[in-house]
C-alpha cells in the first residue's frame, strides 16, 4: 500500500508541475499580459507619487495594500476566466481536479509574490521609506501577496462557471477580502516601529490559518465544479 501511495503522490506532483509549466509558458508567450500588469503597477505608483509625494506612514501603508489588491485582481483573477470550455475538457481528461486547482493556486501564488515584491520596491523608490524594519515588512508583503492570491484564485474558480463571472467574483470577493486587508494593515504596522506589538504573531498565525482554510476549501469544493 505504501508503494501504491508513493506512486500516486509522484504522479500527482508530476501533473501539478506540468500544469504550472503550462501556465508559465502561456505567460511568457502572451507577454502583453505580463507587461500590462507591470505597466499598471508602475503607472499607479507614479501617479500616487505625483499627487501625494511621500505620504505619512499610515497613508503609505494603506495605499500599498489597496494597490496590492487591484494588482492581484488584474494578475491572478484571470487564471480561470481565460480557460475555454474545450481546454477545460482536455484538462479534465488528463488530470484530476485536485491537481488542477493546486497547480493554479501555486502558480498564482508565485506570480503574486513576484508582483508584490516589485510593487514594494517601486513604493520605496518613489514614495519614500518610512519603514523601521524593512525585512519584517518584506515578510508581511510576501505573506499578504500569497494570501490575496489564494483567495482570488479560489473565487475565480467559482466565478468561471457563471455567466456573469467578473461581477460574481467582485460580489463574492468584497466581504472576504476586506477583513483580510484590514488584518494585513494591522500586521504591517509593526514594520513601522522597532517594537513588535502584543499579539503580532497570533495575527500572523491567524492569517496563515486563513490561507490553509482557503486551500482546503478549494481542494474540497473544486471537484464539484470540475464535473459540471
Amino acid at each position: 500500500m505504501s508503494l501504491v501511495a508513493e506512486n500516486v503522490i509522484m504522479k500527482s506532483n508530476q501533473y501539478i508541475l506540468s500544469l504550472i509549466r503550462k501556465d508559465l509558458l502561456l505567460e511568457t508567450r502572451q507577454q502583453y499580459t505580463l507587461y500590462g500588469i507591470l505597466l499598471y503597477i508602475a503607472s499607479t505608483i507614479f501617479v500616487i507619487y505625483l499627487s501625494m509625494g511621500q505620504p505619512e506612514e499610515t497613508v503609505w501603508n494603506g495605499l500599498f495594500w489597496v494597490i496590492q489588491l487591484f494588482v492581484c485582481v488584474n494578475a491572478v483573477a484571470k487564471s480561470f476566466l481565460q480557460e475555454s470550455k474545450g481546454r477545460m475538457l482536455y484538462f479534465y481528461s488528463i488530470a484530476s481536479a485536485k491537481d488542477f486547482v493546486l497547480a493554479k493556486l501555486l502558480f498564482n501564488l508565485l506570480l503574486m509574490l513576484l508582483m508584490s515584491l516589485l510593487g514594494l520596491g517601486l513604493f520605496v523608490l518613489l514614495l519614500g521609506n518610512p519603514l523601521e524594519n524593512p525585512l519584517r515588512f518584506a515578510f508581511i508583503t510576501c505573506l499578504g501577496g500569497m494570501s490575496i492570491s489564494l483567495v482570488f484564485t479560489f473565487l475565480a474558480a467559482i466565478a468561471a462557471k457563471a455567466q456573469q463571472s467578473a461581477a460574481l467574483m467582485a460580489i463574492m470577493g468584497f466581504p472576504l477580502i476586506i477583513p483580510q486587508l484590514l488584518l494585513l494593515m494591522k500586521i504591517s504596522t509593526a514594520a513601522f516601529s522597532s517594537v513588535i506589538q502584543a499579539g503580532w504573531w497570533q495575527m500572523v498565525g491567524m492569517l496563515v490559518g486563513l490561507d490553509i482554510l482557503v486551500v482546503a476549501l478549494a481542494v474540497i469544493l473544486f471537484p464539484f465544479l470540475w464535473k459540471d
